[in-house]
């Protein structure tokens, strides 16, 4: 890899280089994955923030975990970092990218540190121009230097998928006393310069370079709205409004950052968490439990008005949330006896046991995307053609798009779906011995790790269906630094896991599904994918020009994913429900994403 730094060039010698290299008339205040950005470039501010909200009061936000370290870029504090630092729910409270992500189109950037931005139109590179007002929280202007150190330290000493980027870029250079240009290689997709436009950008002068890699407790220097004001390790961190935040009344961030001040409290468990806010200990509580939702909200304060109940519908594709193989284990190598396996979940007897019917199965990984998602939709010619090179790796029944997830009649004992399942680990050379499902003299036995109550409940359901057949299943719930340090070493049979989902996914699919990811600690390839056929898809999809070709390739992974059983998917259900204390307050316009906390304010 190599680092380049050139001194500032002349005007004219840019005006002339710009045109040498097909550059655009004129660099542009966003850049959309596919076609246009939604917005004009004097636009005010994002549609789903309000600009006149008021500044002040505070916010509290509960979780459930612990932290040792307030640096979220290198491995060893990669999953027990405090919580927004660098936060993708919280908001990056510390520190920031080059352009900012619109949360109201599929994947646009506008301009935050970097205002403007310029490429050729087949984006082999990317000239940032650096606000002149942009600065780090003690004063010192932000620089190309600090761009190009950004990469220099990732790659040596962050982890993924920081580390890895220069992979992808052939130089960096300082090509002005605000401008900083990056050149692309051939690795390089047309996803990418987006990718770097999300990247944060770190100091120079306030990085200790030796120490980098190590967990920490000082609190960093950043760009971002708020100071780092105390903390408790493990227990608590608060954050104070920078009076001097330079971004303030930049259009993309107007309307944003509300509070004077930001808490974020730990708790051992979801119970914990959830008698906290009960008491007013913090302001937010997001539910993901339908059950809870109707019959656990009785309390004073909820009929007294002091909490409200509010309830949103984003047009997102719904997250994968399920059981997880990790084919990495020899048991779950052979993806027939994986399909077997997915069939003795008995959703039906779950959802009306332990849930009243109120959620829905999850089949695809971009369910109730009618553009994304292949589930109920026959295989078009685009997808056809992809696929063509890779006959077997989607199943006729999910080609077709007649496909679905295995359904019971809900007695957690059904006959015919276990006997269907017993044939195709027969298929795959087990059979039963003295009640014990057997294959080359060894019983078919696997531990599922759970985090939670909720968790543990449907493993244990999964467990009884599984005992029928003579399969040795054992659960295990481990607390959050151990559940978190597991997953990320891949020290697991089968775990509980969720992966979102995007209206324009792309290379963060490699380090969920890719072969480069399967070997990568620290990355979100729980199954341990490795297949040609997804990495082409994947390639496809990155580097679609357009809509109906990424749409295509996107279509065609699911496929993929679908038929190689690498999730026992669980459900989903379209709304999201948010509980909060009535001093809280939020904008009318919910995005195409769902709701977006940094945009929220306080009345106090």
């Amino acid at each position: 890899m190599r680092f380049h730094i050139r001194k500032s060039i002349g005007a004219a010698v840019a005006l002339a280089l710009s045109f040498a290299t097909g550059a655009q008339a004129e660099p542009s205040h966003g850049v959309a994955m596919h076609g246009e950005p939604a917005l004009p470039s004097d636009y005010t501010h994002f549609p789903y923030a309000n600009p006149d909200a008021p500044k002040g009061g505070s916010v509290k936000y509960g979780v459930r975990g612990t932290f040792d370290s307030l640096n979220p870029f290198v491995l060893s504090s990669m999953r027990t970092t405090a919580r927004g630092i660098w936060d993708p729910e919280f908001g990056n409270l510390v520190f920031e990218s080059l352009m900012l992500r619109s949360r109201d189109e599929p994947f646009t950037m506008y301009g935050l540190i970097a205002e403007k931005v310029d490429m050729d139109e087949e984006r082999t590179w990317a000239e940032f121009s650096i606000n002149p007002d942009a600065k780090w929280s003690d004063g010192v202007p932000i620089t190309p230097e600090d761009v190009i150190f950004t990469y220099e330290i990732l790659t040596e000493k962050g982890r993924p998928p920081y580390n890895r980027r220069m992979n992808n870029i052939d130089k960096i250079e300082k090509t002005g006393d605000l401008k900083v240009k990056f050149t692309f290689n051939e690795n390089a997709d047309r996803e990418f310069p987006l990718l770097v436009m999300l990247t944060p950008v770190l100091p120079k002068h306030a990085t200790n370079v030796e120490t980098f890699e190590q967990s920490t407790l000082t609190p960093p220097v950043g760009s971002g709205p708020y100071l780092v004001d105390s903390i408790e390790p493990g227990t608590r961190i608060t954050y104070k409004r920078n009076p001097d935040y330079w971004a303030k009344d930049i259009p993309s961030k107007r309307g944003f950052d509300n509070y004077d001040s930001v808490t974020v409290e730990y708790f051992r468990d979801q119970t914990a968490l959830f008698e906290a806010f009960k008491k007013g200990v913090f302001d937010i509580y997001p539910e993901s439990d339908p059950v809870k939702w109707e019959t656990a909200y009785d309390f004073p304060a909820v009929e007294d008005g002091r909490i409200k109940k509010a309830s949103f519908v984003s047009n997102r594709p719904e997250s994968m949330l399920g059981f997880f193989f990790n084919t990495r284990r020899d048991q779950f190598a052979d993806p027939k006896v994986r399909e077997a396996l997915a069939m003795l979940f008995d959703f039906e007897w779950v959802n009306k046991n332990l849930f009243g019917d109120r959620y829905t199965r999850t089949g695809s990984y971009w369910q109730n995307s009618d553009e994304l998602s292949a589930l109920g939709r026959p295989a078009d010619e685009r997808e056809k053609a992809l696929l063509e090179p890779y006959p077997d790796a989607v199943l006729p029944e999910v080609m077709d798009g007649t496909y679905t997830p295995v359904e019971t009649d809900g007695s957690g004992r059904d006959r015919s779906v276990m006997r269907a399942a017993l044939e195709k680990l027969g298929e795959a050379g087990y059979a039963i011995s003295d009640g014990k499902l057997m294959k080359d003299g060894k019983q078919l036995s696997f531990e599922i790790m759970t985090s939670n109550l909720d968790e543990e409940k449907m493993a244990l359901a999964y467990k009884r269906t599984a005992d029928t057949l003579g399969i040795d299943v054992s659960v295990r719930t481990v607390d959050d630094a151990q559940f978190q340090k597991r997953r990320q070493t891949y020290d697991y049979d089968m775990t509980a896991a969720s992966l979102s989902s995007s209206l324009s996914p792309g290379a963060e699919q490699i380090w969920r599904w890719g072969s480069r990811s399967r070997d990568v600690e620290g990355t979100f390839n729980y199954a341990g994918a490795s297949d040609p056929a997804i990495d082409a898809m994947i390639d496809a999809l990155v580097n679609a020009r357009e809509r109906e070709d990424f749409a295509a390739a996107v279509r065609a992974l699911d496929r993929i994913l679908i038929s190689g059983h690498y999730v026992i998917p669980l459900y989903h259900i379209r709304e999201s429900w948010v509980a909060h204390w009535a001093h809280i307050k939020y904008p009318e316009k919910t995005p195409l994403y769902g709701y977006q906390l940094p945009v929220w304010w306080s009345e106090k």
